[in-house]
């Protein structure tokens, strides 16, 4: 497979994201150009998404792949000369021009932009208008619904700071349960597209500290657990990413497929357990989970990379995600996510595997975690050798507690000697019991003997009993 390339893309963040985000860690990294064949058909994958992250995705795999780049950047032209937000067909037509300049559709539709820009300006002076009339009028649902329709007017035309702050300004004229809670959704899906994760997860918590009715409380769980996963991916905090797209009720479906769908769950929340979950912790969260089990069914293959991992397959592990590699760099969430997240599942596979020995080969090991350099590009004993390097930096930062002895080829566990520490742990309890029991027999001895500990001199009491906290006794 081959190793993917990062590409500078900090003049093309605010084109891929939008141009007002306010905190979208994503937007400040590095694209990733994928050259492999993705197994997802593109056509199938996006059919699967609604709204505005249907040009996102595409956006990102124009951007990102080199198979796929003038598909996916036609379907995004498209994607966005549908909508209201004239920015991102703008976008795209300049980014299928970089990819397929001769291609009939990279040209702008200069009439068709002006014309939506004015339909635009016109819609939205129109609803700010009528919103000022409704506040003029005090009726407190007309206001409502007159700020819902201006918000997701901005959201529409990509202004999301205006949706954000206009979503807000309807809690001041919610009526019922039902409307707090729809607001606080509206709020957390601008909070996504703008990479505000701190945001998306203060207004998961109003909305669950909140009153809902009890129907709406359970058919919101799931997507308020996978927003406030996807939150904690992206800040790389992927146990909690983990135990929040664990929590999620079965019940998702294609409810919230405007920000991810049920099948991004099982790939997210599988991920992130790998990478932050032990091996009882994996068995016991994921594969006896029952209510994740029904997300683990659309991805078998994230299903069976966890029970291999669980089962000490680590090579059957690896490879499994190795093939879903290019999917995953072709993913808006995950793709920033997937050097670390490989990196800390391998980490962990191979401390894992040398648990139980004391000693093992390096030839041994080099069949599981480097099967490449068997045999092929480098010996695996080799202080040069890739797969020997790796071995070290995880013994200097501390992952390993071994030793590596090219000599002999071997990587040698330092191993405590149990017999000598139980012994000492014995001896140690011993003299601990023997101390006690002396001044338990000294105690009972003065007692038996009617005797009084008296402190040394009277003069002396005051001082005494402030030292030791607490007040002289005179008797």
């Amino acid at each position: 497979m081959n190793p993917p390339a990062a590409v500078d893309a900090s003049s093309k963040a605010s084109d891929i994201f939008g141009g007002d985000i306010l905190q979208n860690d994503a937007a400040r990294q590095s694209l990733i150009k994928v050259d492999d064949n993705p197994k997802f058909e593109l056509e199938s994958y996006i059919a699967n998404y609604k709204g505005r992250t249907r040009f996102d995705r595409l956006y990102l795999i124009g951007n990102c792949s080199t198979i796929l780049s003038t598909d996916a950047l036609k379907l995004a032209l498209a994607e966005g000369k549908s909508g209201k937000d004239v920015s991102r067909y703008e976008r795209a037509v300049q980014a299928l021009a970089k990819v397929a300049p001769s291609d009939p559709e990279a040209t702008l539709d200069r009439k068709w932009v002006d014309h939506k820009k004015q339909t635009v300006r016109a819609e939205t002076d129109k609803l700010e208008h009528e919103l000022k009339g409704y506040k003029n009028n005090l009726i407190k649902e007309s206001i409502r619904m007159g700020t819902d329709d201006l918000a997701s007017h901005y959201h529409a035309v990509g202004d999301l700071v205006s949706a954000a702050k206009t979503y807000t300004r309807l809690k001041d004229n919610c009526t019922t349960p039902s409307h707090t809670a729809a607001m606080h959704l509206k709020i957390i899906s601008v909070a996504i597209e703008r990479g505000d994760w701190f945001g998306v997860q203060q207004a998961a918590a109003k909305y669950n500290t909140g009153p809902k009715p009890d129907d709406e409380k359970a058919k919101n769980q799931p997507k308020i657990s996978a927003a406030v996963g996807l939150s904690y991916l992206e800040q790389g905090n992927y146990l909690e990413a983990a135990n929040q797209f664990l929590a999620a009720e079965p019940t998702l479906g294609d409810s919230y497929n405007d920000i991810l769908t049920a099948n991004d769950v099982a790939v997210y929340g599988g991920l992130c357990a790998l990478a932050s979950m032990g091996r009882n912790e994996l068995q016991r969260n994921v594969l006896e989970n029952i209510q994740f089990r029904n997300y683990l069914e659309l991805e078998p293959h994230i299903r069976r990379a966890v029970s291999s991992f669980c089962n000490s397959k680590f090579r059957s592990c690896l490879d499994i995600l190795e093939e879903y590699r290019a999917d995953y760099l072709l993913d808006i969430h995950l793709q920033r996510h997937i050097p670390a997240l490989y990196t800390a599942i391998r980490t962990k596979s191979i401390e894992q595997y040398t648990i139980p020995f004391s000693r093992i080969t390096l030839d041994a090991m080099a069949k599981v975690f480097a099967p490449e350099f068997v045999g092929g590009l480098a010996a695996p004993t080799d202080i040069n050798s890739p797969f020997v390097q790796e071995l070290i930096a995880l013994i200097e930062n501390g992952t390993l507690d071994s030793r590596i002895d090219l000599e002999k080829g071997l990587l040698v566990s330092k191993q405590t000697n149990l017999r000598a520490d139980v012994h000492k742990g014995a001896l140690e309890s011993i003299e601990e019991y023997i101390k006690e029991a002396h001044l338990r027999l000294i105690r009972t001895n003065v007692l038996g003997a009617g005797l009084q500990v008296m402190t040394p001199a009277t003069e002396g009491k005051a001082d005494l009993g402030n030292r030791l906290g607490r007040a002289p006794s005179w008797n």
